[in-house]
């Protein structure tokens, strides 16, 4: 299994009929529609192109800084269609994600994701950090399909001040939205979609913090999650730790990695 392209046309089908069968209000169902965001997600095993690796020594350009965290993953980006994150992505190149896996951090990380523009003459960096460098992993199955938003953070952006009922509506329209959905296998890494919250949405931190800042140029609906990385077994010390990488689109577009949001979390 090497790419399950799936955009879940067929789904989103599914979805209104049993959401309707539930008597869930036609405008909800419509709004959580419209609240789902593309991403394109990674596991282990397959024999397609190697589109993503988690772990091992960076690969960096001879005057590149020193990298101050460990590597968590790298992905090539001319194997990521374009469409595939509704993110604008570099259309070649690497993308090299490193994080500070301090739990409960959140802020600007200037050098958490470096873009190596392809044919770039890079060597190999043996990074003194507190974690890793981490045993690689060769993410050779790839799959696309679209994310809606987790309940609570549906509710919250969709209501000033939900109710009791409000966020049980949600949490209604998720159970219908997983029911039609059928399986998938468990990802490690992920571009785009929606964020997975834990504790606090991390999405909305980033928007809260840039809005505390007095930045003019802070378009809220700008923010994307960029990446997630879910810490799993293979690395107990850091007890299912999550990490998340959030940046402007407008950002991304110029490359402006140094304005990437991180924050890093568990249940």
């Amino acid at each position: 299994m090497a790419v399950i392209d799936d955009w879940n046309t067929d789904r989103v089908r599914r979805f209104r009929a049993e959401a309707a069968s539930r008597v869930l209000p036609a405008e909800e169902i419509e709004e959580w529609i419209r609240a789902a965001v593309p991403g394109t997600f990674f596991t282990q095993g397959g024999d397609g192109p190697l589109a993503a690796r988690m772990g091992g020594e960076p690969v960096l350009p001879e005057d590149a800084p020193e990298p101050r965290h460990p590597l968590i993953a790298r992905v090539d980006c001319a194997l990521i269609p374009r469409s595939a994150t509704g993110l604008p992505l570099p259309p070649e190149g690497d993308l090299l994600f490193f994080a500070d896996l301090e739990l409960g951090l959140h802020g600007p990380m200037n050098d958490a994701v470096c873009h190596v523009p392809a044919g770039t003459p890079a060597t190999v960096r043996h990074a003194e950090t507190a974690y890793g460098p981490f045993v690689p992993q060769d993410m050779r199955t790839m799959w696309h399909h679209v994310s809606p938003p987790m309940p609570e953070s549906f509710a919250e952006a969709r209501w000033d001040e939900p109710d009791d009922e409000e966020y049980e509506l949600a949490e209604e329209l998720q159970s219908a939205w997983t029911h039609v959905g059928g399986s998938w296998p468990t990802w490690t890494f992920a571009l785009g979609a929606h964020p997975v919250v834990l504790n606090d949405d991390p999405l909305l931190l980033a928007r809260d913090d840039a809005a505390e800042t007095g930045d003019a140029a802070a378009d809220p609906d700008d923010w994307a999650v960029l990446a997630t990385w879910r810490c799993g077994e293979q690395i107990p010390e850091l007890d299912s730790r999550v990490v998340t990488w959030m940046i402007r689109r407008q950002d991304l577009a110029s490359l402006r990695f140094d304005r990437v949001y991180g924050h890093v979390d568990r249940a």
